[in-house]
Parts: structure tokens; C-alpha cells; sequence
């Protein structure tokens, strides 16, 4: 009986977990996004400061680096916000 009500707490604690891990996912999907679009919408022949040349670089190197799928996931969400608030 000990065993199970340990698994069973376990259990819990685990799928706790999982909403919590879920829940940062869309958070980082959201600001990966936005991050994509804005580095996308950013127009290269408009003089920025260096920093903030050097700024967008990095993060579009960062975008860059994401697999496929989880850069469809960011944008689609991205997209969804967008025409939600339309």
C-alpha cells in the first residue's frame, strides 16, 4: 500500500511538472514569435546604432539555430495572437 500511495504521488508531481514545463513552452513560443516577426519586419537599409545592429544579429542567429518545426509552432502561434487581436 506505501508503494502505491508513492507512485501515485509521483505520479502527480510528475504530470505538475508537465503543466509547468507545457506552460514555459508557449511562453518561449510567444516571445520566439514576436522575435521572428520583428526581426523579419526589420528593414536592413534603415540605419540602426551599431548595438542595435549588433543585438539583432544575435537574436536572428538565435532564431536561426531553432529547429523547423518549433519556428512553425512560434510563428503560427504569433499569427493566431495577431488575428485574434484584429
Amino acid at each position: 500500500m506505501p508503494t502505491t500511495i508513492l507512485k501515485e504521488q509521483e505520479v502527480f508531481m510528475l504530470r505538475e511538472e508537465m503543466e509547468i514545463l507545457m506552460s514555459e513552452r508557449q511562453s518561449l513560443l510567444d516571445a520566439t514569435g514576436a522575435a521572428a516577426v520583428f526581426i523579419a519586419k526589420l528593414d536592413s537599409a534603415f540605419l540602426l546604432p551599431e548595438s542595435v545592429r549588433e543585438a539583432a544579429q544575435v537574436l536572428s542567429y538565435s532564431i536561426n539555430k531553432l529547429p523547423d518545426e518549433t519556428l512553425r509552432d512560434a510563428l503560427e502561434k504569433v499569427r493566431s495572437e495577431f488575428i485574434a487581436r484584429a
